[in-house]
């Protein structure tokens, strides 16, 4: 994928926007007029949000506000055309808003957003079509870089040299990899001190409140590896999708995406910071089609490299992971290796998934690019479509949104205490992709 340049933030601006984000409470205690209308936009936002939560299932990752507004939108839920009528006057209302007051200025800036991109999802279910593009940058705020398919094919033939052999490349790495699948029984164990890993390296540099807490679940039938359902009150639901075998390699990236510094981390800072510290209600819903989710997802993808920066993955799995699971810890450096290359082909799945959307190519075939650059299973490949089908222009969140958040903290600090501090300021400044580019 092209990555264009990033902006580079001066630490004054960025402490600038600290003092700003978190100033904001104690001028919201004697508001302006200017202010009551956000409060009264952000309320009308979350309402908005939940009923259109009852027909588009998926918009509603987490609701953290009053019981009552959940009831009143399964009650009072609006007609599909009224409601889009609504959001997007809600969306002129912000456009129109004459904003002097500088700390008012970030607020609407996160609610226009997050408007915008409510907007456009209502718009797709009265039917309104958009391109993959359009809706990378109406919800996203991102531009896509243009795929060059030839790219990925490079990376095929580095990987063909590491896993010789004859027939079908993927065939081959998808045995290669099941050499490296963790016992049914030894699951729990492995991931559990994947976990405990993550986190430990996370408290090191981010202190979290003493309640908070996760549950850990193992389900089946789902379209995605992992989620996090966020539970408020510092906690969250963390599952983990068993419709295949476990690989060991996958238990770090779980841990750390999920739990530590990845989304759990990343919901219990909003809730904190934003909603309870600040008052601002239009935290109490975490919609996932939203321009933050590009920075949750991002972060969270990002967050294995901050906690396991360089050989340490590599060396935690051989070292500790592989004797837990009962696996040779001498084959750890050769699955690194795959690892590795196919680190390049991330972007695959939002290549094929833009050609899939955009009426391109058939589902059949972006069946076999997913089988092809993801180097997986037939199963595997169709469990990758079904994603795309129900999520959409989603999947560039994991490797577009990994790649700009890389970029953006590396532009703030090369050493690791200072990579962190970035990464914590950046979870709740409100930042989305448009003002991390140049």
């Amino acid at each position: 994928m092209i990555i264009t340049q990033y902006r580079q933030f001066s630490l004054a601006v960025f402490w600038g926007l600290t003092a700003l984000l978190f100033g904001c409470a104690e001028i919201d205690t004697k508001p302006s007029k200017v202010a009551n209308e956000l409060n009264q936009i952000a309320e009308q936002y979350v309402k908005l949000g939940l009923e259109l939560g009852e027909y588009d299932k998926d918009y509603v990752d987490a609701y953290l506000g009053p019981d009552a507004w959940k009831k009143h939108a399964k009650a009072q839920l609006r007609s599909k055309q009224q409601l889009a009528f609504d959001i997007s006057e809600l969306l002129q209302k912000l456009k129109t808003l004459d904003l002097t007051d500088q700390h008012l200025k970030l607020r609407h800036k996160a609610l226009f957003r997050n408007v915008r991109a409510m907007d456009v999802r209502a718009r797709m279910l009265l039917g309104e079509t958009f391109s993959f593009a359009e809706e990378a940058r109406l919800i996203y705020d991102t531009i896509l870089p243009e795929y060059d398919l030839k790219k990925f094919d490079q990376a095929l033939n580095e990987i063909n040299k590491l896993v010789p052999g004859e027939g079908d490349l993927a065939k081959r790495v998808d045995t290669f990899r099941n050499r490296f699948v963790i016992a049914e029984e030894k699951v729990g164990d492995v991931v559990d001190q994947a976990i405990a890993e993550c986190k430990r390296r996370s408290d090191t540099y981010i202190s979290l409140p003493q309640n908070e807490r996760f549950e850990l679940q193992y389900v089946t039938g789902k379209s995605w590896s992992g989620y996090n359902w966020y539970q408020g009150d510092n906690k969250s639901l963390m599952q983990i999708n068993q419709d295949f075998p476990m690989q060991i390699d996958r238990a770090i990236g779980l841990g750390c995406h999920e739990g530590y510094p990845g989304h759990h981390v990343w919901n219990v800072l909003i809730e904190n910071n934003l909603l309870n510290k600040n008052a601002w209600v239009e935290f109490s819903l975490f919609p996932l089609f939203s321009p933050y989710a590009l920075i949750a997802e991002g972060s969270a993808n990002y967050g294995v490299d901050l906690a396991f920066p360089e050989d340490q993955k590599v060396l935690y799995e051989r070292d500790v992971l592989f004797p837990i699971a009962g696996l040779d810890p001498a084959s750890a450096a050769t699955l690194e290796q795959l690892n590795k290359l196919t680190a390049q082909l991330s972007h695959a799945i939002t290549a094929t998934a833009q050609l899939y959307l955009n009426g391109d190519i058939s589902r059949e075939q972006a069946i076999e690019q997913r089988r092809k650059y993801s180097l997986v299973s037939q199963e595997k490949a169709e469990q990758s479509v079904r994603f795309i089908e129900q999520y959409r222009a989603y999947v560039l969140n994991y490797n577009l949104g990994k790649d700009i958040v890389s970029a953006y903290i590396s532009k703030q600090s090369q050493n690791e205490a200072g990579k962190w501090q970035a990464f914590e300021r950046m979870l709740t400044e409100l930042s989305t992709a448009s003002d991390m580019l140049d």
